[in-house]
């Protein structure tokens, strides 16, 4: 057996190993596969890496990470994935791409995992991906819709999960076209990668129609409050706010805008649609008739009480995460993640190297996960990282969200 493989396995369990002669290797003849494995996988565990904000900013989205680390115990419970048990080894990185740096490299060189999963943020993931990159680790499933994170050339080993910013935005953008095409717009984003992404497919889906918009207002997402950025956008004379702001900035948005009495027509990131964490926060009733865009179902309404998807997911919730709020978008976003990776390993069998992880990543064929929308699939192959395309436009009914119109094709050009 490769020393490498040796070492993986003795980090993993922790106590020193008796090799047996042969183990691993089929004999002759044998029906059996080969097991392979690199460092982080063995014949009992496979150790899995996130970075997470547990603090810091965007505090309210540590919940994903949570939720995943009690979607795989329930896996372990049910005997693991092939007759292993998945190590879900998650960091704190406060949002703070110095501090993802720091905490990547100690599960990649100290930890040893073999991949890592959902890792959080885009100006975060951009801070190791060409690091990742270059150790050749799988980088699946980030938990950032950043473009650039489904360029299978430029970042092989990286694959997002979600549709990408300037898929979703460019929906926003044909809808304000198509419906407002005189509409003054006024935009807030955050002056980091993520805004600037999210505003080159806004216009890009405005196309004539990107002349409309008369403001454009970036915040710090180390600043305390938005309060006079909204005003600067009131006081532009627009009828649409396009509202581009991470969960706490966004909620203060909605909130603000209530306050000083400005009632545009409000588009909100599909990032910050979370019922619990940024409209109750923002107040229910300001946030009636707000627009997005999703691709997962919403717990709370009525379509799904009898789907089978949301049987399952509820369950889960009972069992496993007692007391949280399964209305929750980010719940929902942790579950269909987590059970997206499974599927993936799961492909994998007995062939735990890298490369094998990132080869079965890109087989994904119409996989469905349980709370995705019913004609929403998994699907990738070696030039498509981009496992999402889909979303449905839906509006806030003072309640819960509400779908209209069909779905939407993501409408990335892929290269």
């Amino acid at each position: 057996m490769p020393r490498h493989a040796r070492e993986a396995r003795s980090a993993c369990l922790g106590v020193a190993l008796t090799i047996l002669t042969g183990l691993a290797v089929a004999a002759p003849g044998s029906a059996h596969e080969e097991k392979r494995y690199d460092p982080g996988a063995s014949d009992t565990a496979i150790k899995i890496g996130n970075t997470a904000p547990y603090s810091g900013p965007l505090s309210s989205n540590g919940i994903i990470a949570r939720t995943e680390a009690a979607y795989f115990k329930m896996i372990n419970d049910q005997g693991g994935v092939n007759g292993r048990k998945i190590e879900f080894i998650s960091y704190d990185d406060a949002y703070s791409p110095p501090k993802t740096v720091e905490q990547t490299r100690k599960l990649i060189e100290i930890v040893e995992v073999l991949l890592l999963f959902n890792q959080l943020g885009t100006p975060t993931t951009m801070s190791v991906i060409k690091y990742v990159n270059a150790r050749k680790v799988p980088q699946l499933f980030i938990a950032a819709g950043a473009t650039v994170f489904g360029d299978h050339r430029a970042y092989p080993w990286s694959m997002g999960f979600q549709p990408s910013y300037q898929s979703e935005t460019r929906i926003y953008g044909k809808y304000l076209r198509e419906n407002y095409p005189d509409g003054k717009i006024a935009v807030l984003s955050s002056n980091d990668d993520f805004g600037r992404d999210n505003i080159k497919g806004l216009k890009d889906g405005l196309g004539d129609a990107a002349g409309n918009v008369v403001a454009e207002v970036t915040y710090e997402t180390s600043a305390p409050t938005i309060d006079s950025e909204l005003v600067k956008l009131k006081f532009s004379g627009a009828s649409i706010f396009v509202n581009f702001a991470s969960a706490k900035f966004a909620a203060q948005a909605i909130k603000k805008a209530a306050e000083i009495g400005w009632k545009p027509v409000h588009i909100l990131h599909g990032n910050s649609q979370s019922i619990s964490a940024v409209l109750k926060p923002a107040g229910l009733e300001n946030a009636r008739d707000i627009i997005t865009a999703s691709y997962s179902k919403d717990p709370a309404d009525a379509a799904w009480k009898d789907d089978p998807g949301l049987k399952r997911f509820s369950d889960f919730m009972a069992e496993h995460m007692p007391g949280e709020d399964q209305d929750n978008s980010y719940v929902v976003y942790g579950y269909n993640a987590a059970q997206a990776l499974v599927e993936v390993l799961k492909q994998c069998k007995d062939d735990l190297t890298r490369a094998n992880v990132m080869r079965q990543a890109e087989a994904l064929n119409g996989a469905h996960l349980d709370m995705l929308l019913p004609d929403i699939a998994l699907t990738t192959s070696p030039s498509d990282h981009y496992p999402i395309e889909r979303m449905q436009l839906q509006k806030f009914d003072g309640r819960n969200w509400a779908r209209f119109g069909t779905g939407v094709e993501g409408m990335l050009d892929k290269k």
